[in-house]
């Protein structure tokens, strides 16, 4: 899925910057009627969940980051994400920002889903994955980047979200996709 083509008229670019790309867009809806809509287009990003060596019988450990965001107003709890770079696949994205981050490198990377982030005003997907089979990689964090990798119980990351704890939404629908699909995902 993409941007409708047809339906846009013109666009005028506010702000081209590193992230993302603000425009006021004429659009054609529908029902033939035109307005301008505030757009945000993003290239997209790939989110991992890492998922540790456990039985299958076991409660499986994750690792989170505690990562601090200015947007969210402090420290939240993610999944390691990153944007894609210019050529590079979502997977290979998955693979770079887990050891970027969170200083793993997975044996084994499993695509979960693709969700739309905020559709009413932003093009951006991200693509989710868990990864298995993780070893000890190298952390390169970037400079804005604060976060400490933590391992908690799958059943706690649940709990985590019940209680609000956790609200990044891509973070958030990674757990409870591999909550509900882990056993057919460990392979």
């Amino acid at each position: 899925m993409g941007e409708d083509r047809d339906a846009l008229l013109d666009t005028t670019v506010i702000h081209d910057g590193r992230v993302v790309h603000l425009s006021i867009d004429r659009v054609r809806f529908p029902d033939g009627s035109e307005g301008e809509l505030e757009m945000v287009r993003h290239r997209g990003a790939a989110a991992v969940l890492p998922v540790l060596d456990t039985g299958p019988e076991a409660d499986p450990e994750v690792l989170l980051l505690r990562q601090y965001r200015y947007a969210a107003g402090g420290v939240i709890y993610e999944v390691p994400a990153g944007i894609v770079e210019p050529g590079e696949s979502w997977r290979n994205c998955a693979r770079r920002e887990l050891e970027e981050e969170a200083g793993v490198r997975a044996g084994r990377i499993v695509r979960l889903t693709t969700i739309h982030t905020t559709p009413g005003f932003t093009n951006e997907q991200i693509h989710l994955f868990a990864a298995f089979d993780l070893a000890r990689g190298v952390s390169r964090t970037d400079r804005d980047e604060f976060l400490e990798v933590v391992p908690v119980g799958l059943s706690a990351v649940l709990d985590l979200i019940r209680r609000g704890e956790m609200t990044d939404a891509k973070s958030i629908v990674s757990v409870l996709y591999a909550a509900r699909f882990l056993p057919e995902l460990r392979g």
